[in-house]
């Protein structure tokens, strides 16, 4: 005998008033929704650790016994966090990627009352300038959070960044502007972030001759981007790849351990000059290999 929905009144309520779809949309809704109030109640402990600079320094020649890394290979990352926040967001993304060979790792912290995005960039400029003349190396990766990949992709593409970045990936970043929280609109930068602002109209021109990587993580439960979609890359004359995160909100994009293992198959991805099917494969195995990540 088959049997049907409506021979069963023990089925949970919630299965009973809502279509299935929406069933499952709101179990994941809710889910995401705990986890963002748990990433939050443990970064607002970590704030406090991130607030000033990080210490510099000029990393420690390897011993001479020691075996030889290729030096083509893994620039230093830099961390760059989003508005209102700090460089304790990345407490676990570096250690996530210090525990897979990046052996140098800087996080970056700007003003919170920095109020322009492109003076915020020409500062990261100059910040990426005493990296390389720390570290020897020519160029860096640089991962940003939020507003972090604003200005970071502002600096790649406006200043002539991308002569020192080689790959950046952003998560969470409102590349076309987004329209949640109105009333926050009377901070400057807030402005900057909305579609139709002078810095997004900006990032629409041509930048035919730009050398950097774009990977742009975006999730369908990010409650800051809106539309949800802003936080993808789309430009034509950009080799970037989006790659769309399910399940999970905003503050867990620098945090949790799906994407940080996306993050590291972008950056050790080395061809920076690949054809866009080439970056398309990268991605594709990044989403094969951590589950819960499609390629868009």
């Amino acid at each position: 005998m088959k049997v049907t929905g409506a021979e069963l009144p023990f089925l949970p309520l919630r299965q009973r008033l809502l279509p299935s779809r929406l069933t499952g949309l709101s179990v994941a809704l809710l889910k995401a929704t705990a986890l963002e109030i748990a990433i939050l109640a443990g970064h607002l402990l970590l704030y406090p650790s991130g607030i000033t600079q990080e210490r510099r320094g000029t990393p420690a020649l390897p011993p001479p016994d020691a075996p030889r890394l290729p030096t083509g290979t893994k620039p230093p990352v830099v961390l760059l966090h989003g508005f209102i926040d700090n460089r304790s967001v990345f407490v676990l993304l570096r250690r996530n990627l210090a525990q897979h060979g990046r052996r140098h790792i800087e996080s970056l912290n700007y003003s919170p009352l920095t109020n322009d995005i492109r003076a915020a960039a020409e500062l990261l400029g100059r910040h990426i300038e005493d990296i390389c003349e720390r570290t020897g190396r020519d160029q860096v990766d640089i991962v940003g959070h939020s507003l972090g990949g604003l200005i970071a992709r502002y600096y790649v593409q406006r200043l002539g960044g991308d002569l020192r970045v080689r790959t950046l990936v952003t998560l969470g970043t409102p590349h076309a502007g987004t329209k949640v929280i109105p009333l926050m609109s009377a901070h400057p930068i807030v402005r900057q972030m909305r579609p139709g602002s002078e810095v997004i109209e900006e990032l629409r021109k041509p930048a035919p001759d730009c050398r950097t990587q774009f990977v742009s993580f975006w999730s369908d439960l990010d409650h800051l981007m809106d539309p949800l979609e802003t936080a993808s890359i789309d430009h034509p004359d950009l080799l970037a790849q989006s790659v769309q995160v399910s399940g999970i909100g905003h503050l867990a994009l620098p945090v949790h351990p799906s994407v940080a293992a996306g993050i590291r198959q972008a950056l050790d991805f080395e061809e920076t000059q690949a054809r866009p099917a080439a970056a398309a494969a990268a991605a594709a195995a990044a989403a094969a290999e951590t589950g819960g990540l499609t390629v868009a």
